[in-house]
């Protein structure tokens, strides 16, 4: 759970954010939803894989529902797919994999990254039950949402 974002004071808010993880299918595809709901009328936000899913992932998308958000229509995207990735002011990768590409794609650029490192739910032990497994993605739900009011303050009101 510790995170960079939990650990500093909040800094200004960026006019954009990318959130990068393996498959854009749980952690960054929950963390983009969240922040678009939270802070998305002054907030560009984005979200992509270092090697996308096929397909998002229904727990991710039934967490996220209990909350008010419909993420079922949109597909994992490739980081690769994205223009220009120095065009967001930050980055945050969800994943050493990811911390590794949005440092190498950045290297030369102003972008500022940040690393939070998330527990995976699909590692959590749950035995096959789909109840266990959704207080898994629902613990990682709410640890992001910590993360962003952290990060970014709470809905409506400035940081920084």
């Amino acid at each position: 759970m510790a995170g960079r974002a939990g650990t500093e004071r909040k800094e200004a808010a960026p006019a954009s954010v990318l959130f990068v993880c393996n498959l854009n299918a749980i952690r960054s595809p929950i963390a983009e939803a969240l922040l678009k709901k939270s802070h998305g009328s002054r907030i560009f936000v984005d979200s992509a894989g270092i090697a996308p899913a096929e397909e998002g992932d229904p727990f991710a998308a039934e967490v996220l529902r209990e909350r008010g958000i419909d993420i079922s229509p949109r597909a994992p995207k490739s980081i690769d797919e994205i223009d220009d990735v120095t065009s967001f002011d930050l980055i945050v990768a969800l994943t050493p994999e990811a911390r590794e590409k949005a440092e190498a794609l950045t290297r030369s650029s102003a972008t500022d990254v940040e690393y939070w490192e998330l527990a995976d739910p699909l590692a959590a032990p749950t035995g096959g039950n789909r109840e266990r497994r959704l207080d898994a993605y629902r613990a990682l739900r709410d640890t992001i949402a910590r993360l962003l009011e952290s990060r970014f303050g709470r809905a409506g009101l400035a940081s920084g």
